[in-house]
């Protein structure tokens, strides 16, 4: 009686024990499907990407609160809608993509109640997710490579593609994200102007450049790392892409990754740094845009941002032989300021260029010296740039610009002897154009001249990006760092039309792509040759960006290029090259 009795408890008591287990599985289950699904009403967003895009186009309206002043990261560019549009509850369709799936980070845990300590107060409390792609790029040019602010991707001749998928964390202001790249080129063969570099020596020997520069790199001054073709195979490149970990408190903020920087407000050509290049580790230390009140009193003095940081750079494959140059350290900061009274930043952008096995103090701290120039003396390689962004929400209305300078003068009379020294510049204008509540567009002109001074015809060949003792030039792994179009100019015109279900863009781009080759290296030519030889080219590219779901975008362009002169010279009968480029993206928003 007993045994059975113990036998039947024993199963009651399983059974009891089973059900309560599933009851406590389905409980986790739903709260981790809630807390999953618990939305931050704020987004976090690549560089130039679809939905940075978006945001930004927005912010001109006054929809959203723009995240930086002038120095941009992923880790900077978290998005907010303004005040106005979230308490509309969404019972309005205040802007075109508000019915679709944007991307937002959310909270996986959180506390019941906010910790009012004075250390807690500065941080995010809880834990936070953000998910990015999967991202599918594919591109192909059919006759020369085409391809700007992509990364480390190299769009090549032929079949290009790149893939990226990322998470991002965040718990008490520490920040961890994995963002890599992974790229295919098919590079193909494509006829290129001939290298500068030399593969032998006037003896006959081999030179550092041999089978590498003196095969596939630059055709102007002999000191930038700028190859025309990568090698005569396909590649694959991996890349860390946005990988960073940070720890921020209030404003200060703290980081170490490879995320790209963006400095300042041009669209297409910054002029100091965009994400043209691959991304390169750094360290980077400063403040976030915030305000800033006068004591006592409160008043506000406007919004305030810096920011230093350290990387180092590397060559391409295909540059020299050497081994002991291949790494440059990159020196910068950036400070901004958005006055009290109305929508106007200023900006300062400050770069310098130095050996990696030669830093030191110098090399670390000495950008930091305001007014301080060697007058080319020294073995470092400045920059630096003043940019202006003035908005008008009311109006939709964006007017910026960009001055800046590759090297400094060594005394005010020189400066006021020639102020135009080595200048370049980029100005823009963006407006947008109201149809209806759920249709809006946006006109964007940009013009930039990078094109050397005219003082140095009476000095020695050089370009914007070039220097004499940094042998790669403002370069990264064989591309600019900067514009990417180098010693030359550009004039943009676009239209971008967004509604409900898509957006749809057209752009005119006319470009004479480095000029200054033009001007220094084809002196041994007839005046009226070098003329007629100048090269221009010509982009025409239309597209659309279909929801096809709510958190699936597809995204197609065709880009027409008419090249002219392509070489600079008719010597080799040919005077004109024309390219197509068709590019399809596939984008999964979570």
């Amino acid at each position: 009686m007993t045994a059975g009795f113990n036998i039947i408890y024993t199963k009651q008591n399983f059974l009891y024990h089973k059900r309560m287990k599933k009851v406590y599985f389905y409980r986790i289950c739903l709260f981790l499907t809630v807390t999953v699904l618990t939305y931050a009403s704020f987004s976090q967003e690549a560089l130039k990407s679809t939905e940075e895009e978006y945001y930004d186009f927005l912010s001109i309206q006054g929809i959203t609160i723009r995240p930086s002043l002038n120095y941009r990261t992923l880790s900077d560019s978290e998005w907010n809608f303004t005040e106005k549009e979230e308490t509309a509850g969404g019972t309005e369709l205040s802007h075109p993509w508000q019915n679709n799936n944007l991307g937002s980070k959310r909270a996986l845990w959180q506390p019941q109640e906010q910790s009012e300590s004075f250390y807690l107060k500065g941080v995010p409390q809880g834990m936070f997710v953000k998910l990015y792609g999967p991202e599918w790029y594919n591109s192909y040019n059919t006759a020369a490579p085409y391809g700007q602010n992509d990364g480390a991707l190299w769009q090549g001749k032929g079949y290009n593609t790149s893939l990226t998928v990322g998470v991002r964390l965040e718990a008490y202001g520490l920040e961890l994200t994995v963002k890599p790249q992974l790229s295919f080129s098919q590079n193909a063969s494509f006829d290129y102007i001939t290298p500068n570099y030399a593969g032998v020596d006037k003896d006959g020997n081999p030179t550092t450049y041999a089978g590498k520069a003196s095969e596939y790199g630059y055709y102007g001054v002999t000191s930038i790392d700028a190859p025309q073709r990568f090698g005569d195979s396909s590649f694959w490149t991996f890349d860390w892409g946005d990988a960073e970990i940070r720890y921020s408190w209030h404003s200060l903020t703290i980081g170490f990754g490879t995320q790209t920087i963006w400095l300042g407000p041009a669209q297409l050509n910054p002029i100091i740094h965009s994400n043209n290049a691959a991304s390169y580790p750094k360290i980077d230390i400063g403040v976030r845009k915030t305000s800033v009140y006068f004591p006592y009193f409160k008043w506000y003095l406007g919004d305030i941002e810096a920011r230093a940081w350290w990387g180092k750079l590397s060559e391409s494959d295909y540059f020299d032989n050497d081994d002991d140059n291949d790494n440059n350290l990159i020196s910068g900061f950036s400070i901004a300021w958005r006055l009290p009274v109305t929508d106007l930043t200023f900006g300062l952008n400050r770069t310098m260029l130095s050996k990696w096995n030669a830093m030191d103090k110098y090399s670390l701290f000495h950008i930091y010296l305001p007014f301080d120039s060697s007058g080319g003396d020294d073995a470092s390689d400045q920059r630096f740039s003043f940019t202006a962004d003035w908005m008008f929400e009311k109006a939709g209305l964006e007017m910026y610009f960009e001055w800046g300078r590759n090297d400094f003068s060594s005394t005010i009379s020189r400066i006021f002897m020639y102020p135009f020294h080595t200048q370049g510049w980029t100005a823009g204008i963006r407006k947008s154009v109201y149809f209806s509540d759920t249709v809006k567009g946006k006109i964007t002109l940009e013009c930039t001249d990078l094109e050397s001074s005219r003082d140095y015809e009476l000095l020695w060949p050089t370009t914007f990006y070039a220097h004499h003792i940094i042998k790669q030039g403002y370069t990264n792994q064989g591309q600019w760092l900067g514009a990417s179009m180098t010693g030359g100019n550009s004039q943009y015109l676009g239209f971008d039309l967004y509604c409900p279900f898509g957006a749809f863009n057209f752009f005119v781009q006319r470009v004479n792509p480095d000029l200054d080759y033009t001007w220094y290296l084809t002196k041994e030519q007839p005046n009226n040759e070098r003329e007629h030889g100048i090269r221009v080219v010509l982009n025409i590219g239309t597209g659309a960006d279909i929801w096809l779901a709510k958190s699936f975008l597809l995204s197609t362009h065709i880009v027409a290029q008419y090249d002219n002169h392509p070489f600079f010279t008719n010597e080799r009968g040919v005077t004109e090259r024309w390219n197509a480029q068709f590019s399809l993206t596939a984008k999964y928003i979570f």
